[in-house]
C-alpha cells in the first residue's frame, strides 16, 4: 500500500511540475507573436519614413512621433501602435537599430540576457 502511495505522489509531483511550467511557455509564445506584430509596425514605419526608428527613438516612435533626428516626415496619424509594447512578463522590449535594420529582444521570464527554456531571450530581426 505504501508503495502505491509513493508512486501516486511521484506521478502527482510530475504532473504538477509539467502544469506549472506551461503558463511561462504560453507567455513565451505570446511574446513571439507580439514581436511579429511589432516587426510589422516597424516595417510600416519604414515604408512611410524611409528608415526604422533609431535606437535612441526606440519603440516609443511607433506610438508618438519622434522629435529627435531623424524626425519622420510621413509619420502615420495615430501612430503605428496604440501603446508602448511590453513582453508577456510585462517588461519592455530591448530595441536596437541603425535605421536600416533592427533587433527586438525580450529577455524572457528572468529578465536577464541569455538563459534557457522560458528564461531564454526571444529575438526578432528586420
Amino acid at each position: 500500500m505504501m508503495i502505491v502511495l509513493v508512486i501516486i505522489a511521484v506521478i502527482a509531483g510530475l504532473i504538477t511540475v509539467n502544469v506549472m511550467g506551461r503558463p511561462d511557455e504560453a507567455r513565451a509564445t505570446t511574446t513571439r507573436s507580439n514581436i511579429t506584430s511589432i516587426n510589422a509596425a516597424l516595417k510600416m514605419y519604414r515604408l512611410d519614413n524611409g528608415t526604422y526608428p533609431t535606437s535612441e527613438q526606440g519603440l516609443k516612435a511607433l506610438v508618438e512621433k519622434p522629435t529627435t533626428a531623424p524626425v519622420p516626415g510621413s509619420w502615420a496619424q495615430g501612430g503605428y501602435l496604440s501603446a508602448p509594447p511590453l513582453d508577456a512578463w510585462q517588461k519592455p522590449y530591448e530595441y536596437q537599430s541603425d535605421g536600416m535594420s533592427f533587433t527586438i529582444r525580450s529577455l524572457g521570464r528572468d529578465g536577464k540576457p541569455g538563459g534557457e527554456g522560458v528564461d531564454a531571450d526571444i529575438d526578432g530581426k528586420g
